[in-house]
């Protein structure tokens, strides 16, 4: 899909095109996609956006090298950026760009990254340096690379997922963990873990290792996301009719708000969106799914 648009409140003109790949059956339930997008921007200027919460990423980049921050993180000029999951906003601006994606859902995280959840929970790193993605490094010779075909780049993504994929022990409680979570009904912890047959305690070691945050986090992040996508996807919509229907009031909303995107509502609503917009609207046609949170654990 792509679309050009205007900068609302520059007029600095950009073009966004976005495809996404299934990954192949083997890897059923291990990551959200394999997507392309290709950002062209007037000139050498950049665009600046926010990304939702979400789980973890790893993005390569050809072209202008992006810049991003998220709570105390914060990267430049790395052309494999990787992030843990987030309960926060990663801001990030770039400018004319191709760029590789590769989301892990947690059952993913378990089976290709060397490194708790909880540890890189709302880091940004170098994926050529950090030690938990040092394995995927060598992507960048094939991904990086402008003159590199789609096919040859998608290619090289499947083999080396192949390669490195090592199941692990907690494989079905990471799937029932992840099933439980995307019920729209979950309203308590202990009902989470009754759920999932497992005591509170092992719920709450499950999540942090793989999942990255505690249980209730989790939950609440869940609820955030529903009302944050559902605005995203109708133009025009009121936060009130966007709201999860298990908030008690617009002020406990807010609060939310405030908490997850360190903005309120009517701040977000007022920015300029040049990425997310877009992707977020094609993801929702071509995918299913509006945000990787929201994608169901195969």
């Amino acid at each position: 899909m792509t679309t050009k648009k205007d900068n609302k409140n520059t007029g600095l003109a950009y073009r966004v095109r976005s495809r996404f790949f299934a990954p192949p059956a083997e890897f059923d339930g291990c990551f959200t996609t394999f997507y392309q997008l290709e950002l062209d921007v007037e000139g050498d200027a950049r665009v600046t956006d926010y990304l939702q919460p979400e789980w973890g990423n790893i993005r390569f980049f050809a072209g202008a090298p992006p810049e991003g921050s998220i709570h105390n993180s914060r990267l430049a000029n790395a052309r494999c950026v990787v992030t843990g999951a987030s309960s926060l906003p990663l801001k990030f601006s770039v400018g004319t760009a191709r760029m590789w994606g590769i989301g892990f859902l947690p059952l993913g995280w378990a089976r290709f990254v060397k490194s708790s959840a909880a540890d890189l929970a709302n880091v940004v790193a170098d994926g050529e340096d950090h030690p938990a993605f040092a394995h995927f490094s060598h992507l960048c010779d094939t991904l990086c690379d402008p003159e590199s075909s789609t096919e040859d780049q998608l290619a090289a993504i499947v083999e080396t997922m192949r390669a490195t994929m090592k199941p692990s022990r907690d494989d079905a409680k990471i799937r029932q963990v992840h099933r439980v979570l995307m019920d729209q009904n979950l309203v308590s912890v202990s009902d989470f873990a009754d759920n999932c047959g497992m005591s509170v305690r092992t719920l709450e070691r499950l999540s942090r290792r793989y999942f990255g945050f505690t249980p209730k986090l989790l939950m609440r992040r869940q609820r955030f996301m529903r009302s944050l996508v559902h605005f995203m996807l109708h133009s025009g919509a009121k936060w009130t009719d966007a709201m999860d229907e298990h908030y008690h009031d617009q002020a406990q909303f807010s609060r939310e708000f405030r908490q997850f995107m360190t903005m309120s509502p009517s701040a977000y609503a007022r920015l300029d969106h040049p990425i997310l917009d877009s992707f977020v609207e094609a993801r929702a046609r071509i995918w299913g799914s509006a945000a990787q949170t929201l994608d169901k654990p195969g």
